[in-house]
């Protein structure tokens, strides 16, 4: 039997009522899984400050007591149209040894931390890419420790570092990009609940992955986004010259094989090898799918950025296409609907950044403000607890999350803003160096 439709007034959504479309395309929401179940009185408010009609499954509404208290907000559900592309299904991922990891430091402590991690790790990755292009033999037992540190740093607060990597500034779009993908890899292995061992690892692996570009002509590399034929051929070489660049350096072998496979897809569609599905290792895996998401968010000059919905939504659409779906599930979940470093728009006009997210009240994060109502930049910007403030009964209107906002949005900039004391206050030496 079919599911059947129903279109419901926004307020007069009912908990437990799954919501199936909406009255606006869903890249424009915050919702970006096509489908969800209202959990909660602030899930209807949430979707009424963004819609004014939904369309609700009949079929698919379910009692509260299947609801358990560590369920997402958004709960997802397989697509109803098959892709034109191969799709393949799996049993879920399992992990032996799962470690559930609690946060032992504060966003604020661990930022003052995180900084000098990262440009300890940043600083080895820059050693050995000369290594690379010099051949040189490669020497990494310098980057050995600030991984180990890093790893150590997101374990604590996964948030801190996500906050760092997001708005750090970096002339090369190489170093850049294999610092997020490494912190992105790290956040979704330690929700997954992978030990501290294969955490190491996975960062390693990612930031290691993009070796054997420092092989290619540096034009090609530039252009990667838009190559004929020929040239992609030349490009995906990069994989097996990073592997052999690495084979005598005396990494271990989990390291090795995420540099090898992590442009392998699920489905088979991937290189170097074209394997699919289990024969993917799962670090490779979880590589894979960072490697993506960094590049759809944060591409390379000359693209268009999506914004981390948009991105998210993306990555929903090749499950089990590209990635397989329980990965893209878990990722989802670590990051949150708005991860850290999303700019964002709120109800009243205020524009700012999300700071961090809690897993029960995923639509209501922390955001920094750095504008005014007028989109007018703050001298000193300041903190909202999105969930404190509507919990509030004598704060005002409901404050939600309007919609998110491409990075390079004039006077949204976050690296302007010290966010490691009370209030996060403009940086004399930024207003220096501009």
């Amino acid at each position: 039997m079919g599911v059947a439709q129903k279109k419901v007034p926004s307020q007069n959504l009912e908990i437990g009522m799954f919501v199936s479309d909406l009255d606006r395309p869903w890249h424009q929401t915050p919702f970006p899984i096509q489908g969800f179940y209202i959990r909660s009185k602030d899930d209807i408010d949430a979707v009424a400050s963004h819609c004014r009609w939904v369309m609700v499954d009949v079929a698919e509404v379910r009692d509260l007591s299947e609801f358990q208290a560590d369920t997402p907000a958004v709960v997802f559900r397989r697509r109803r149209a098959t892709s034109a592309q191969q799709t393949l299904e799996l049993p879920p991922i399992s992990i032996r040894n799962v470690v559930h990891y609690v946060e032992t430091s504060s966003f604020h402590k661990e930022v003052k931390v995180g900084g000098k991690v990262l440009r300890d790790v940043e600083a080895a990755y820059a050693h050995v890419m000369r290594s690379v292009r010099s051949g040189e033999g490669v020497d990494l037992q310098a980057l050995s420790g600030p991984v180990e540190r890093m790893t150590e740093s997101v374990i604590r607060n996964p948030d801190a570092m996500l906050w760092l990597s997001r708005v750090r500034e970096h002339d090369d779009y190489t170093y850049q990009h294999a610092l997020n993908v490494a912190v992105w890899g790290l956040v979704c292995g330690r929700h997954m609940g992978l030990e501290p061992g294969l955490l190491n690892h996975l960062a390693m692996g990612c930031l290691l992955a993009q070796v054997g570009k420092a092989e290619l002509p540096v034009e090609l590399v530039r252009n990667e986004h838009n190559l004929s034929a020929d040239d992609f051929d030349l490009y995906r070489t990069y994989v097996d010259k990073g592997v052999a660049s690495l084979a005598e350096s005396g990494l271990s072998r989990a390291v090795i094989s995420i540099v090898q496979n992590h442009r392998e897809r699920h489905n088979g569609t991937g290189f170097p090898a074209g394997i699919r599905g289990d024969r993917i290792p799962l670090l490779a895996k979880i590589a894979g799918l960072v490697d993506c998401y960094e590049t759809l968010i944060e591409p390379r000059e000359g693209c268009i950025p999506m914004t981390p919905a948009q991105a998210v939504s993306y990555l929903y659409d090749v499950r089990n296409i590209e990635y397989q779906e329980d990965l893209v599930e878990a990722f989802i979940q670590s990051i949150g609907i708005y991860p850290v470093g999303t700019l964002v728009e709120l109800s009243d006009g205020q524009c700012g950044v999300v700071v961090s997210h809690s897993a029960e009240r995923r639509l209501l994060p922390k955001v920094m403000v750095m504008t005014d109502c007028n989109k007018k930049p703050l001298k000193s910007a300041k903190v909202i607890n999105l969930a404190e403030y509507n919990a509030n009964p004598g704060s005002g209107d409901h404050l939600v999350v309007e919609g998110c906002l491409p990075h390079g949005v004039e006077g949204l900039n976050p690296s302007y803003y010290d966010v490691t004391g009370a209030e996060a206050k403009w940086r004399l030496t930024r207003l220096i160096s501009r």
